[in-house]
């Protein structure tokens, strides 16, 4: 596909909930911006040990693998929400319980690098994925959740959500440790 400029999307292509995630993300092109991204966030969590890994900073709270499994779960659902939209399909598509969703996927189990290296190929298949969409699939619209969405303001909000765990991540869980 040819390279876009894909500009930021507009406050009604998406619900207001997601403005929070839109304001984390720096202006210019959406896909450099996921790539370096990753990059960061992979360097991040290879500075973790598997102790911090199944830490929490609060009673309640998600552990570090719970928190990067929430970040990979929630980028498959808006990744195939992106890909539905895309493709014009007009089908209302139901939203998700993270809690749930975290409650179920038994991350604890798995090892920090495990969890590295799928966020690493989903991000991957993603960016393959967003690159073939040309400047009509763009602009569709597609309802998730009750809420309509463009395909631009998925791929943003994919950032902007991963951009505020990792913040969370970095000064809530590994502020006062040596692996920030």
């Amino acid at each position: 596909m040819e390279n876009l400029n894909i500009a930021r999307p507009d406050k009604s292509e998406y619900a207001p909930y997601y403005e929070k995630y839109m304001s984390l993300v720096p202006a210019g092109d959406i896909i450099a911006t996921l790539g370096q991204q990753l990059e960061s966030t992979l360097a991040t969590l290879r500075g973790i040990t598997e102790e911090q890994a199944n830490s929490r900073y609060a009673e309640g709270k998600w552990s570090v693998k719970e928190l990067i499994g929430h970040i990979i779960d929630s980028e498959r659902i808006f990744g195939y929400r992106a890909l539905r939209f895309a493709r014009n399909d007009q089908t209302p598509l139901p939203g998700y319980e993270q809690d749930d969703y975290v409650n179920n996927a038994k991350f604890g189990e798995l090892s920090l690098s495990d969890l590295a290296e799928e966020l690493e190929h989903l991000r991957k298949a993603n960016l393959c994925l967003f690159r073939q969409f040309d400047a009509e699939a763009w602009q569709r619209q597609g309802e998730a959740n009750e809420q309509k969405a463009s395909v631009r303001a998925i791929v943003h909000i994919i950032a902007g959500h991963e951009t505020h765990h990792m913040n969370i991540l970095r000064t809530r869980y590994l502020s006062s440790t040596s692996a920030a």
